[in-house]
């Protein structure tokens, strides 16, 4: 298992380095198996009027999963305990997810949260969707003003999603199957 750290606008020294791997790395071992890589990212926000100006995300890979958390705080240990805190949360959730998912018996109950959450799907929106490149589709997110855009790519014929990221920059999804 690979535990990488990447900083911006800031210096990662060994004790914020220990630190991380003591809250973040050791507590996802003991939760989880099958970790494949474990990435934290520690931004410094350089503008004065942000208080909470140090960012922490992680992103856990496992096998088949991706699991994601941020936050912020004051100093960088912090931002990582409030991440840590997220994560330990997600963490637990995705387990007894996997273990529901173990014991997977059709009874009334699973049949009533399924429909209670078809019941909270309140809108169903259909469109036609044309081949088009990543540029194309990054175009019609902004004429629409949506944060995301689904579409069909023109260069690999599979559906894709294209969005807008937090640093103002665009991310793009394309599938892959294993």
């Amino acid at each position: 298992m690979e535990f990488k750290i990447k900083s911006k606008n800031m210096e990662i020294d060994d004790k914020i380095r220990q630190y991380a791997e003591k809250k973040i790395k050791d507590r996802v071992v003991k939760f989880l198996d099958k970790v494949i890589e474990i990435e934290l990212k520690l931004t410094f926000e350089k503008n004065p009027r942000i208080t909470e100006n140090n960012l922490a995300e992680v992103t856990i890979y496992t096998a088949g999963t991706v699991i994601r958390a941020e936050d912020s705080g004051v100093d960088t240990y912090s931002a990582i305990d409030k991440v840590n805190e997220k994560l330990e949360r997600q963490v637990k959730k995705f387990k007894d997810k996997r273990i529901q998912r173990g014991r997977h018996q059709p009874n009334k109950s699973n049949a009533s949260v399924d429909q209670k959450i078809r019941n909270q799907i309140v809108k169903t929106k259909t469109f036609i969707m044309k081949p088009m490149t990543p540029e194309e589709a990054v175009m019609q997110m902004e004429l629409i003003g949506h944060d995301f855009f689904v579409f069909i790519s023109s260069e690999t014929g599979e559906t894709a999603v294209v969005y807008k990221r937090k640093d103002r920059n665009y991310g793009l999804i394309e599938p892959t199957i294993e």
